[in-house]
């Protein structure tokens, strides 16, 4: 399992490179890849303590779904209803109740 991070620019969330490295340069833990490219070329760079709360946030995360041993989108199922729900026009009339397949 890869650590996810959120952008703390544009709130997106992305997977950086398992060793924390584009080919251009460190991954942040704080930016995406596009809000970093445009963070550097603005001069700022990344509060060291943010960075390590982002990175213990999601270590913390990533050792939270390990334990459950389930996919976070697996593990609920399908909840849709099996077909939409009925109007008030068409419940109305001979029709207007649904039978039970056998």
């Amino acid at each position: 399992m890869r650590l996810v991070f959120e952008c703390v620019e544009c709130g997106g969330h992305y997977l950086p490179p398992e060793g924390m490295v584009y080919p251009d340069g460190p991954a942040s833990p704080l930016w995406c890849s596009s809000c970093q490219t445009v963070r550097r070329t603005a001069g700022e760079s990344e509060d060291p303590l943010l960075a390590r709360i982002a990175l213990a946030a999601a270590r913390a995360a990533l050792a939270r779904r390990a334990a459950e041993g389930v996919e976070p989108a697996a593990g609920r199922g399908d909840v849709r209803p099996s077909r939409p729900p009925l109007s008030r026009r068409a419940r109305s009339g001979p029709g207007g109740v649904r039978s039970k397949l056998g």
